[in-house]
């Protein structure tokens, strides 16, 4: 993998650059739709790559290896062959998963033991453990097993999990570079800044990630409930240390809003659910503001969606669609959200070229968080 840095925004860190993979180039700041099991919910690869645009998937490591199973996909020669996805794929390790299965975790040195959510069966996941199952999936980017820590947690809860993901990253890096990929193509390992939200930890993380010398490095952590402005604030704190000629990828961010502010702050790579599973609820983004398309309000606005993203259906028929809940409501929704967020990135890219970024952030983030 290689990383090409391709222009600096001058009142802001904003920058636009090319991530190379064996899969093509990523152009960034980039949005990669959340693939959790194989399937960008409600969406066709065929729309992914020719209506959405999207230049990268996310795929999951928990949710694969319980189905359809690492044999499964090996059989298949990977997750791209298996979905039919010809663009680069990251995998996310399970980490954050194995956060949300509180109630059902053990966490131990050697890694962490839990139960499925689908059938009650118990699994142990160690660092080796995860970096095999990236393997068998084939994902471009992997990324390294770590303990995602709640929002709000005791400050030596946070620094004990902090080394525990430092040394868990060790074991990672040492089975990554030991082991062959299974398809023939590079795999490249990010790691994850941790540390909660307090500030001195943020950066012995940063540090300490830094240190290893990986292709591109990772901030995990923030999106799990802390106010915005703390979030940016780690954020800010983070890109300060890690290195300008890698990629900065921030997990699990965010809203439109979130994801323009964090451009300014240097991040690079950004995935969330948030664009389809909002879609699923009838909340639409669009350049004025946010839609509840199944307000009353919509009934006979005969008006469209968005002019720029999704020009061919009224609102008034989205929420006909919605109301009377037909899968093809969802469908369009989710299409609409997905082009949003890469109509934003690439935007948000011209305007870094263009040297200007600040100020047209600036103008859309007070559209953004507008409620229509």
């Amino acid at each position: 993998m290689k990383f090409t840095l391709q222009a600096q925004d001058p009142g802001s860190k904003a920058r636009a650059g090319i991530v190379s993979t064996a899969h093509g180039d990523i152009p960034t700041p980039i949005f990669m739709p959340v693939g959790t099991a194989g399937t960008v919910k409600a969406v066709r690869q065929t729309e992914l790559k020719v209506d959405i645009q999207a230049k990268i998937i996310l795929g999951n490591t928990y949710h694969l290896f319980l189905r359809p199973g690492t044999e499964i996909l090996k059989q298949a020669g990977g997750l791209h062959s298996f979905i039919h996805w010809d663009g680069p794929i990251l995998t996310d390790s399970g980490g954050y998963q194995v956060f949300s299965l509180a109630q059902t975790r053990k966490i131990k040195e050697e890694g962490v033991e839990f139960r499925s959510h689908i059938d009650g069966s118990k699994h142990f996941f160690t660092p080796e453990k995860a970096m095999d199952i990236q393997r068998h999936i084939g994902a471009d980017i992997v990324m390294a097993f770590d303990e995602c820590t709640p929002y709000p947690c005791e400050k030596k809860y946070a620094r004990d999990s902090m080394h525990l993901t430092h040394r868990w990253l060790e074991r990672c890096i040492r089975d990554m570079d030991s082991h062959d990929p299974l398809y023939g193509y590079e795999q490249t390992l990010f790691p994850i800044v941790q540390g909660s939200v307090y500030p001195d930890l943020r950066m012995e993380s940063a540090e300490y990630i830094a240190s290893t010398n990986q292709a591109g490095n990772a901030i995990g952590g923030l999106s799990v409930g802390e106010p915005a402005e703390m979030m940016y604030e780690m954020t800010e704190l983070v890109c300060g240390i890690l290195p300008e000629d890698k990629p900065r990828y921030l997990m699990g961010v965010g809203t439109p809003a979130n994801i323009l502010e964090c451009i300014a702050l240097g991040i690079d790579m950004f995935d969330c659910v948030m664009p389809t599973r909002n879609a699923r609820n009838g909340m639409l983004f669009t350049e004025e503001g946010i839609i509840n398309i199944k307000n009353k309000k919509w009934e006979d606005d005969f008006s469209q969606v968005d002019e720029t993203i999704t020009p061919f259906y009224s609102k008034a028929y989205l929420r006909h669609l919605f109301v009377c809940k037909e899968i093809l409501g969802a469908q369009i929704a989710s299409v609409h959200n997905l082009k949003f967020y890469l109509w934003l990135v690439a935007e948000a890219r011209k305007h870094i070229r263009q040297g200007d970024f600040s100020f047209w952030k600036t103008q859309m983030v007070q559209k953004l968080t507008f409620r229509r």
